[in-house]
């Protein structure tokens, strides 16, 4: 039976005086893909930033490889194996692809190996052929792959991803996707907020749908098209 890299039961979140999660709940095993559906404004950014303890009050549970973490300080939830690339991308723009992939340290209880460089070059052609340009001359695409892969440099083994497809050329999407298709193949575990249902659709092996703060649908990607009717409604597509 397959490894539960990410528990979460009745998770509620804050930001300030606003309640924004109200008992979300979902289960990853490891190697898994699972994407959060919604409009915006559902909850699903809050989801993937309360894992990480970026927003106010947590109640509930968040259970990283089996370890909790609802009172943990974001660097040590970090620790355990979780790497963020958040929708701004979060590059440092005045300093080449090279220094970029140089600058995260590992972690110090990583599950995976830290990816190489030469392994993220392989992965990101793009990335070889720009390696000494700054993130400023790097296009939306580019700086798109570089943030992701200096998640990879730090050994993570769970990766959350806020709408990586978000106004990106159809070339580069693809060539997300067939990142995401590697990434899982070789025991990654991925949380995607997405969109781009087109995107997400081929890659996931389990889908949640997310309205005002709590999960309204829950199914594996092999129902999908007996739901495509309710997502239609859910997601005004």
């Amino acid at each position: 039976m397959s490894e539960v890299a990410l528990q979460i039961t009745d998770l509620h979140a804050w930001y300030g005086e606003s309640h924004i999660l109200h008992g979300i709940n979902l289960s990853v095993k490891k190697g898994q893909v699972l994407t959060l559906l919604g409009r915006n404004g559902a909850g699903r950014t809050t989801t993937l930033r309360a894992i990480m303890g970026l927003t106010g009050q947590r109640k509930g549970s968040i259970k990283v490889h089996g370890v909790e973490t609802i009172d943990m300080a974001t660097h040590h939830i970090a620790h355990l194996g979780l790497g963020y690339c958040p929708e701004e991308r979060g590059i440092f723009a005045s300093l080449t692809t090279e220094e970029n992939l140089r600058l995260p340290p590992a972690l110090k209880n990583q599950r995976a190996k830290p990816m190489s460089e030469a392994d993220i070059y392989a992965m990101f052609p793009n990335l070889s052929e720009r390696r000494h340009s700054p993130g400023t001359r790097l296009s939306g695409g580019e700086q798109q792959m570089l943030a992701v892969a200096r998640i990879l440099r730090t050994g993570a083994d769970i990766l959350l991803l806020d709408e990586i497809s978000e106004g990106l050329a159809p070339v580069i999407v693809q060539a997300l996707a067939r990142m995401i298709t590697t990434l899982k193949a070789q025991g990654f575990t991925i949380i995607m907020v997405e969109q781009n249902f087109r995107f997400a659709a081929p890659l996931a092996d389990h889908f949640i749908v997310v309205e005002h703060g709590e999960v309204v649908e829950s199914f594996p990607a092999a129902d999908l098209p007996q739901k495509q009717a309710v997502l239609d409604v859910l997601l005004s597509v």
